[in-house]
């Protein structure tokens, strides 16, 4: 119980020791199996917001996310997140329903809702204003649908547009 407490002081302190990523807001594209744009805006030292706008299954998806950003101290640049959000999408049902059922015949489009996990890393490159993340971003529809997305690892790359 005591190496418990000593852990959350511990971590507790170093979360709240620097800056997390010295730019404001960012915008760029996000490549994986989800493709898209991403903007993101920090709304205070490590707190930022991001909103994707990402294509899959011949549809769309609309997704808001809170990030908590912690540096990684010994690395300039380089932070770990955490946070979570929501998502709706569009998407059509021939190619969505093949993925998850392959061979079932299903015409329908599917408007879902859900909620969305993300954990990642990003790098803000020294003397030029981009930086590279990499996440998983699992989420789970709740109308509509009921599947887990589990398969959301992507790469974003964002060009820094307000220090």
């Amino acid at each position: 119980m005591k190496l418990k407490i000593i852990f959350i002081v511990l971590f507790c302190s170093v979360i709240g020791m620097a800056q997390a990523q010295d730019y404001k807001a960012a915008i760029g594209g996000r490549f994986g199996f989800y493709n898209g744009l991403t903007l993101k805006g920090f709304v205070s030292s490590k707190g930022a917001l991001e909103g994707l706008l990402t294509t899959r299954w011949h549809g769309f998806s609309i997704t808001g996310l809170y990030e908590h950003h912690m540096p990684i101290k010994e690395v300039k640049g380089l932070a770990w997140f955490v946070g979570g959000g929501a998502h709706v999408g569009y998407f059509d049902g021939h190619y969505y329903n093949d993925y998850f059922y392959p061979g079932k015949v299903d015409d329908k489009d599917y408007t879902v809702v859900g909620a969305d996990l993300i954990l990642g890393a990003e790098y803000k490159i020294p003397e030029i204003p981009l930086n590279v993340g990499l996440d998983w971003k699992p989420a789970f529809n709740f109308i509509n649908d009921d599947h887990f997305w589990f398969d959301g690892i992507a790469l974003s790359i964002r060009y820094i547009f307000k220090k």
